[in-house]
């Protein structure tokens, strides 16, 4: 399966209804929202998404989901822009719970990625993308009240 790694700046953009969406993720098993992509021409529908907070401390992977759609374009800010839509399996507030850290994301074999890229929705690299899985699923088993859905 291929991954890609969506990065979220609270500087840039304040996600203000973080608590709401996790609680109707948590409620309903659904949440889905639409991400700007750098990899537009390689992502497909069923690929695996990470979110990772850059930009303010606390820094790591808060989130994961599925995309769901092939990229499509949307003018932003002026200009054109493409963006897939992601449904999330799991959402974490940075502020009130742990995330999985960059400090962990930057040991062993996961330090070969880039975890803080300029551009969001880029390819994890494939050797990589089952030992992250394993790590978010080791972190979610032992630090967070969240089940994976």
């Amino acid at each position: 399966m291929k991954a890609y790694l969506f990065g979220w700046n609270p500087l840039k953009w304040e996600w203000a209804n973080l608590d709401e969406d996790i609680k109707n993720l948590a409620e309903t098993g659904k949440y889905e929202e639409n991400w700007s992509v750098a990899s537009h021409k390689t992502i497909q529908p069923g690929d695996r998404a990470y979110i990772i907070r850059v930009g303010v401390e606390p820094k790591g992977i808060f989130a994961s989901g599925f995309v769901t759609a092939a990229p499509y374009q949307v003018y932003h800010n002026g200009r054109l822009r493409y963006r897939i839509n992601i449904a999330f399996d799991v959402l974490l507030n940075p502020k009130k719970e742990s995330i999985l850290s960059l400090d962990i994301l930057k040991t062993g074999n996961l330090a070969a990625q880039n975890w803080t890229p300029q551009a969001s929705g880029i390819s994890i690299k494939p050797q990589l993308v089952d030992e992250l899985d394993g790590v978010w699923l080791d972190f979610l088993a032992n630090n967070s009240k969240v089940e994976l859905l």
